[in-house]
């Protein structure tokens, strides 16, 4: 299966593909560990409706997504969170040294900023 390009078809055996945990030895601890983009996008909700950033959790969340998908996570993470909300991912990406150069463009300041306190 070529994946240039995930779609709803291809993407859950993407990720499954990608998926590298060692822990892990049932199909339900791998959509535990998918169910953190879930929580990624209800925390970026959150932080456009009420303007409540969740850095800590968000950062957790994110690397976890590495920590098991490895280099897979960064187009998993931009298939499944809204284009709305890439601006706030991006820099959560980009205090982790994640961020590919050619999407460090339209990056959210505020976040970045609360990010940089930490």
């Amino acid at each position: 299966m070529k994946f240039d390009e995930l779609t709803p078809s291809n993407w859950i055996m993407f990720a499954i593909k990608n998926y590298d945990n060692p822990n892990s030895v049932t199909y339900e601890d791998f959509e535990k560990d998918l169910n953190k983009i879930k929580y990624i996008k209800r925390l970026f909700r959150r932080y456009e409706t009420h303007s409540e950033l969740k850095t800590h959790l968000i950062l957790n969340h994110i690397i976890v997504m590495y920590n098991v998908f490895g280099d897979a996570a960064t187009p998993l993470l931009f298939y499944k969170i809204e284009a709305t909300h890439w601006p706030a991912l991006k820099a959560f990406m980009l205090v982790l040294n994640r961020l590919p150069s050619t999407l460090n463009k339209e990056i959210d300041p505020e976040c970045l900023q609360q990010l940089n306190l930490i």
